[in-house]
């Protein structure tokens, strides 16, 4: 989840003294750029422990969300039943339950073409090129540009009705293209468009921020955005085709539940359950292969995350699961002052909390802070 209050700004301006147990005179243990820390020797124990508790609250925050759609919401039916079943508020029939997938899609194509590509082009393009550094979601790993990319799978995923690509007989392509073909080619033409010029992008992203090709990706997300809210929304509500009744998408709708949302949010569960045994194998017993094993684990964990952003309203948004797990831009000063204190209670809100006492506890936690613990540079950190 992208935020407009860049927290990385304060700490390259003002930098945080990491205490170690060395013997080295101060002069040695200058004030550290957070971004700069190195995992070593004497760090090492926080270091382990801030991972355990990151990839715990990960693997309980993906148990919490997969529940919620699979089994109960707030303790009644799941969440995939009360979608489905659309008898009530926010959502009354099938149409406005397509409407909401729709609208997630355009926010999420919006949100990678204006914010995630293009809040650091208008950063470097403005002079504030470092800024524009800090700005690039996932650049520790410089797996932003396939972050990217699996936003856009998220939309298609959505609009085809399954996770592989293939368009299913349930999905809302299909009943688009029974009835206005050349509308349905312009979805799947400005979905596959966007997803190509991300690729497109020279990798990594944060070293070719000011690119044609990066001009290319946010024009490219734009116009799918533009196609789904302007184009693809308006159709299905006010079509004389009678496309918009329960009777016509109330198959999309269970497929778009049945076959997306739960599987996506149950590969989610199942990966960061793994993701959390490597971390604790990283751990209990670290070294570069150790390492590398937890990096590979944080991107097979992250893939259903960003394939899921398509779809972040009901308990992901309702529960604070989005934040909880995906924050960005991260707290780094707080995050080496937890290193310090391993005070893990920092890392944790309630619902009694007041706003800015949760975005702190969100700010420090998730898939990103993870990302800042496992990589330096685009590479695994190394055992020193």
């Amino acid at each position: 989840m992208m935020k407009t209050k860049f927290f990385y700004v304060a700490a390259l301006i003002w930098g945080l003294a990491f205490t170690t147990t060395s013997c080295s005179s101060d002069d040695d243990n200058p004030t550290i750029d957070p971004a700069n820390i190195d995992y070593t020797s004497e760090n090492a124990s926080s270091w382990h422990n801030y991972m355990r508790n990151v990839a715990a609250l990960l693997k309980t925050d993906a148990t919490n969300l997969y529940n919620a759609w699979n089994s109960s919401y707030k303790g009644g039916d799941s969440y995939a039943s009360l979608f489905k079943a659309h008898n009530g508020s926010p959502y009354a029939s099938a149409l406005s339950c397509v409407e909401e997938i729709v609208d997630k899609c355009a926010e999420i194509a919006n949100e990678v073409g204006t914010a995630k590509i293009g809040d650091p082009y208008n950063l470097y393009k403005a002079g504030n090129t470092e800024e524009a550094l800090y700005a690039v979601e996932s650049w520790y790993s410089w797996h932003s540009r396939d972050d990217y990319t699996n936003n856009i799978y998220s939309i298609r995923n959505a609009y085809y009705g399954s996770l592989d690509g293939s368009i299913n007989a349930n999905s809302l392509s299909t009943v688009v293209a029974g009835v206005n073909p050349s509308l349905d080619t312009n979805v799947k033409n400005a979905i596959q468009k966007a997803a190509k010029a991300i690729q497109d992008i020279p990798q990594p992203f944060r070293n070719h921020i000011p690119s044609n090709e990066t001009v290319a990706a946010m024009d490219a997300c734009a116009e799918l955005e533009s196609i789904l809210k302007n184009d693809l929304k308006s159709y299905i509500a006010n079509n004389a085709n009678n496309i918009n009744t329960d009777a016509v998408l109330n198959p999309v709708v269970m497929q778009y539940v049945d076959a997306v949302v739960v599987p996506t949010y149950k590969s989610l569960k199942e990966k960061n359950d793994a993701l959390y045994n490597a971390v604790i194998a990283l751990a209990d017993n670290p070294s570069n292969s150790a390492f590398d094993k937890a990096c590979e684990a944080w991107i097979t964990a992250r893939e259903p995350w960003e394939k899921s952003e398509a779809f972040l309203f009901g308990p992901v948004d309702e529960m604070g699961l989005d934040p909880n797990m995906d924050s960005w831009p991260l707290d780094q000063n707080a995050i080496v002052q937890i290193l310090n204190s391993q005070s893990w209670s920092d890392l944790e809100w309630n619902e009694n909390d007041d706003e800015a006492a949760v975005e702190s506890a969100q700010n420090v936690r998730g898939f990103h802070t993870l990302e800042f613990l496992l990589y330096k540079n685009g590479e695994p950190r190394k055992v020193q």
